[in-house]
């Protein structure tokens, strides 16, 4: 079930955070990310994918909802990646991806499988969404985020660039991250 929970930001000094917010409700979730920039939606994931699908089996299986996202020509690269429990680079990854860090575009993920944790540093908040199977987000470019997978993660996503490089991060250097929840799995 896909959940947001937005936090205050704080400093090193403070205690943990408490929540201003947790939801469940999608529609709720939607409304609030749009009131900040984000865009979420839920689309269905009804393409039954082998555990070990390449790449370009999940992108056949998800033609028609790729189209539909390039028709408006903003995101012309695509890919598709897996990361499952037994990722020999699942750890580096999730340590590459736990930093705060921007991108100079938009941030586009379509979850088909699993799960996966978009931490948005927005503002004096810290939103965190936990993307499942059906969920699309937009992180417009340039919004400080990290993302987690969890240390057993277990996840497909379609990832649209307008970048033919693909995924490009600047790193801040904030180490933000580390004071907020992870995913746990």
């Amino acid at each position: 079930m896909s959940q947001l929970t937005i936090y205050p930001v704080i400093s090193a000094k403070d205690s943990p955070p408490l929540p201003l917010l947790h939801t469940t409700d999608p529609a709720f979730i939607a409304q609030e990310l749009a009131q900040r920039g984000l865009e979420f939606q839920q689309w269905p994931a009804r393409a039954e994918l082998d555990p070990i699908a390449a790449p370009e089996q999940i992108l056949t299986a998800y033609s028609a909802e790729i189209a539909r996202v390039q028709e408006a020509g903003l995101y012309p690269t695509v890919d598709a990646v897996s990361v499952g429990p037994d990722h020999p680079k699942r750890k580096e990854l999730r340590q590459q991806f736990l930093a705060e860090h921007i991108h100079a575009e938009d941030e586009v993920r379509f979850f088909v499988e699993g799960q996966g944790l978009f931490c948005l540093h927005v503002g004096p908040e810290v939103l965190q969404l936990l993307c499942e199977q059906n969920d699309w987000i937009r992180v417009p470019a340039g919004t400080r985020h990290w993302f987690d997978m969890g240390e057993r993660p277990q996840f497909t996503a379609i990832r649209f660039f307008n970048n033919p490089e693909g995924w490009v991060a600047e790193f801040t250097g904030d180490a933000i991250a580390e004071l907020y929840p992870l995913l746990e799995r």
